[in-house]
């Protein structure tokens, strides 16, 4: 019997763009033989859509043959509701794949919705993606774990509002320069500085404040940029990893999405010995934040020293076609199209086992 996959993408964050190229991509490699495939958009404004042209009326913010759409509360009837004609319509579903970036879809948001819902989806549950999309929080449970990151200082909107002297000192004293200013809630390199005078330190922090409440500033770590891709639920596998050399002085969102000078390198050139450091670091950073499904784990690894460094965890990362997850699973032999449909069974396989647990008090 064919299941129902409904693919959810946009969002009303500010990866908003980058959802709808991973989830187009993500539609290509679903196997249709197998699953049929139910796109399912949010615009900006929160507003769900259903329907073959919900991808098309997103990406060209105009109307197109979709129906509002809403998520279906009744655990009896898992799915989604379809308005049309002035009637709603239910849909039911087998699985969601929330091919969503960010805030309100990768930090828990989305996740809980289906948890209460009972629908299985693909990926990290409410803990495990809230706490990676809280790059504090989760370098917290790095630290707890054990595991290397680099030196970072956290601040509130409150703190900079009303001790911004003292936050400067604090930063220039125990960071130095050059650093990195970020928001605490956000990927894709969205509002991301590099501070390399004093003068610029402020603005950055401006910068980030405009997408979060709390943000992070991350000291310089002069080091190669290496990324792992994590594939599993309680025994997860580590694929090769790759090396990314940004065309700008950083991976911003321009280098990443924008400019196609950056350079991929998969696998990366690494001795043994590092690569099997790297590959077993990435599946521990996975277990601390508890991490399911898939995963992208970010290095850097000091080329005097060769120690590597944790610098974060993306529990939904980019899925394009030129993303470094399905690139490097396909290094490691795993076709774009097995490793989606692996996505699906394992997001199944997951709701199999939490439905298992007792949810009633014992008599």
């Amino acid at each position: 019997m064919v299941k129902k996959i409904a693919v959810l993408f946009g969002g009303r964050s500010g990866e908003h763009a980058v959802s709808l190229r991973s989830a187009a991509f993500i539609m290509d490699m679903i196997d249709r033989d197998r699953y049929q495939v139910i796109p399912v958009g949010i615009t900006r404004q929160g507003q769900w859509l259903a329907g073959e042209d919900a991808w098309e009326s997103l990406m060209e913010q105009r109307p197109g043959k979709c129906v509002p759409a809403l998520i279906s509360t009744d655990p009896s009837r898992p799915g989604l509701f379809l308005e049309e004609g002035g009637s709603w319509r239910y849909q039911p579903v087998d699985l969601v794949f929330p091919v969503l970036h960010g805030p309100y879809g990768e930090d828990g948001t989305v996740q809980g919705l289906l948890e209460m819902a009972r629908l299985p989806y693909v990926g990290s549950g409410v803990l495990g993606s809230s706490v990676s999309m809280d790059k504090a929080v989760m370098k917290a449970l790095f630290i707890q774990n054990g595991l290397p990151v680099g030196p970072f200082l956290q601040i509130c909107r409150w703190e900079w509002e009303e001790r911004r002297q003292e936050c400067t000192e604090k930063i220039l004293s125990r960071l130095k320069l050059p650093c990195f200013v970020k928001p605490a809630n956000l990927g894709s390199s969205v509002g991301i500085s590099r501070v390399d005078q004093e003068e610029g330190l402020a603005p950055a922090i401006q910068e980030a404040f405009l997408y979060d409440e709390k943000i992070l500033v991350e000291a310089l770590i002069r080091g190669r940029e290496i990324e792992c891709s994590v594939l599993g639920n309680e025994k997860p596998e580590a694929s090769l990893p790759g090396e990314i050399i940004p065309c700008n002085q950083f991976y911003d969102y321009r280098a990443k999405y924008l400019d196609d000078r950056s350079q991929l390198i998969i696998p990366a050139q690494l001795d043994r010995e590092l690569v099997e450091r790297v590959q077993e670091l990435a599946i521990k950073a996975f277990q601390a934040v508890n991490a399911s499904g898939l995963a992208r784990v970010d290095f850097f690894v000091e080329p005097e020293t060769g120690s590597v460094v944790l610098n974060e965890i993306n529990t939904m990362p980019g899925f394009t076609s030129i993303s470094m997850f399905p690139k490097l699973w396909e290094a490691s032999g795993v076709s774009a199209r097995e490793l989606v449909n692996r996505l699906i069974e394992l997001g199944l396989e997951r709701f199999r086992r939490r439905q298992q647990l007792r949810t009633e008090a014992p008599e």
